[in-house]
């Protein structure tokens, strides 16, 4: 099958179900670099080749947070049902992101036990695995430059997609039809963007609003206003401390105004960044998924390792539920916790104290 014969468009939707094509059918749709759109299909991706999946959410849009708040248009793609990158070839990378799909790497079945559909012979041409595995790392490299500049979908997002303004009505259209999200939650996004506005417009009634806020939500069970200032004076040094919990232990999140006392007022616990998208999942049990101490920068592509490590929980994401620019972004970013905002759940409360931590949650 030639590469102009595999479609690169096929409009799937949140819940169907794809098989991911064989090797060498992706393989031919792909440049000499491994890219498609110049969007990599990464060395991590080929164990899925043949397996059956279900559309997790359409990737019509995404988020590049290291250069902008702004989103992306991306077409032809999409994420698949829990499919994340191990990093097993970008250096051991722990930020577990999920992978786009462009849809020319899948096919529609009927369900997961429904009939293989027809392939034919793949072409020569296009890319071959070693090419794929060479462009995991940067075909430019900086002269004098402390390790490899890495290349994955992260750091490609920019070059794969074009600017999206916020306003732009066919993305919020596009959100609903492919059942990316509910009316519900197309509302509950809306109301809390218009109701922001007012308590920051400088009227007078702002902290009135936050206090009402916070009252309704506490009488329904839900989550407080998310957008409040740190305790902590800019320049000042934010406190830190360590529970050594590992992968598997249970721990449980503080509560919002707890962690309001660990952050400046740039909402940041030694350079790590608390966004709104944490504030849900505040009070919350959840399973420590992974300590983090290695990630590739999206923006320079260079591995960036911590001081010391944070934590990603196993299920707590991003939902893009507050943001203006990127409103209801499906690339369900893993969110980056100190130890010094969770508690482990029926042991020691009692932290150490530590040094400096450095780290980064997406704004």
């Amino acid at each position: 099958m030639s590469a102009s014969a595999i479609p690169h468009s096929l409009n799937l939707r949140a819940g169907d179900w794809v098989q991911v094509r064989s090797k060498e059918e992706i393989l031919s749709t792909l440049d000499k670099n491994g890219q498609l759109d110049r969007m990599p299909f990464m060395p991590e991706m080929f164990a899925f080749c043949g397996k059956r999946f279900q559309v997790g959410k359409r990737a019509h849009k995404t988020c590049d947070p290291v250069n902008g708040l702004q989103s992306r248009r991306l077409p032809d793609s999409v994420h698949l049902e829990g499919l994340r990158c191990d990093g097993s070839a970008h250096a051991g990378c722990q930020a577990g992101c999920l992978f786009f799909w462009k849809e020319a790497w899948l096919q529609p079945v009927d369900g997961p036990n429904a009939p293989p559909p027809a392939t034919k012979p793949s072409a020569a041409g296009g890319c071959t695995e070693d090419e794929v595995l060479r462009g995991t790392i940067a075909p430019e490299q900086p002269a004098g430059a402390e390790g490899p500049i890495y290349c994955c979908q992260a750091t490609q997002v920019a070059a794969a997609t074009t600017p999206l303004p916020w306003w732009n009505v066919s993305q919020y259209i596009e959100d609903f039809r492919s059942g990316n999200v509910t009316v519900f939650q197309m509302i509950r996004a809306w109301t809390f963007w218009t109701y922001h506005n007012l308590a920051g417009a400088g009227l007078g009634f702002g902290s009135a609003m936050r206090w009402a806020y916070d009252t309704f939500m506490k009488a329904i069970g839900g989550s407080p206003y998310p957008w409040r200032i740190g305790k902590i004076p800019k320049g000042s040094r934010t406190p830190t401390g360590k529970l050594d919990v590992q992968e598997g232990e249970m721990v449980r999140i503080k509560d919002y105004h707890e962690i309001l006392e660990t952050l400046d007022e740039d909402w940041k616990n030694r350079g790590l960044y608390f966004d709104a998208e944490m504030v849900p999942y505040t009070n919350g049990t959840y399973k420590v998924l992974k300590r983090v101490s290695r990630i590739i920068d999206e923006k320079t592509g260079k591995m960036l390792n911590f001081k010391n490590e944070c934590l990603i929980l196993d299920e707590v994401v991003c939902q893009a539920r507050y943001a203006k620019c990127r409103k209801l972004c499906p690339r369900a970013y893993y969110l980056y916790w100190r130890e010094i905002w969770v508690e482990r759940v029926g042991g020691s409360k009692d932290f150490s104290k530590t040094g400096a931590v450095s780290g980064l949650n997406r704004t």
